[in-house]
């Protein structure tokens, strides 16, 4: 079955040529040209790489600032007890909690953004890791959420950290910002998460790692970014 898009779509393909791979400032100007969501989107950066994510160390996952942040507030809760709570309401986490937060999550709230957690709440953490895994919010050392610095984790959330993960096809997807932000906002924060995803090339991968980067937002057709310009 095919997937039918609707005019305003169409008349915003139209205006991207698909053979073609942009430098960076055109891809900017391009997907905004073309953005025709009456709300400010998010802006979306995937990238395709030629990684075998069925062997563990072709799996790219990290976290990331952004220098110009993700345009999105973010609900950050934190699991910790003691002085290690008073750290994290000081930095400014929006729940705090130990067994009673566990408690809220199993009963079935998950209205958060980012989960955070010491390594001596990880034991209960691990409680609602089938409730918090598939949506991503599992606390993990790789991503800096599982840490005694609950400042920081807190601050860097709340400050434009973003995760990055491949998926099972070798894909990167990172939301690098809004349609709103500033065109230099916006480049730098894509090669911010660029250089990143480059360094973390796996040394198992032969020949092209990065076999396509597509920029696009919530509402516009993908354009294909020239790798060299990132």
């Amino acid at each position: 079955m095919t997937q039918k898009h609707g005019k305003k779509y169409l008349e915003a393909a139209a205006k991207v040529d698909a053979e073609k791979t942009y430098s960076l400032d055109d891809a900017i100007a391009l997907m905004k040209d073309v953005s025709y969501a009456k709300f400010d989107g998010s802006v979306e950066l995937v990238f395709n790489l030629n990684v075998d994510t069925r062997q563990a160390d072709q799996q790219l996952r990290g976290a990331v600032v952004l220098p110009n942040g993700s345009g999105k507030d973010k609900t950050v809760v934190v699991f910790a007890q003691g002085d290690k709570a008073k750290e994290a309401e000081a930095a400014g986490a929006d729940v705090v909690g130990a067994a009673d937060l566990v408690q809220r999550i199993q009963d079935g709230w998950l209205d958060f953004d980012v989960a955070v957690a010491t390594p001596d709440m990880m034991a209960q953490v691990g409680r609602v890791g089938r409730a918090l895994g598939p949506k991503g919010l599992m606390p993990n050392p790789k991503t800096g959420t599982v840490t005694m610095d609950v400042t920081k984790a807190v601050s860097d959330a709340k400050g434009g950290q973003v995760t990055y993960r491949t998926d099972r096809d070798g894909n990167v997807s990172v939301t690098v910002g809004r349609v709103s932000f500033d065109d230099q906002k916006l480049a730098e924060n894509i090669k911010t998460i660029a250089n990143t995803v480059l360094k973390s090339r796996p040394a198992a991968v032969k020949g092209t790692y990065v076999q396509n980067v597509a920029l696009s937002s919530t509402m516009s057709p993908a354009v294909t970014v020239d790798v060299a310009s990132l």
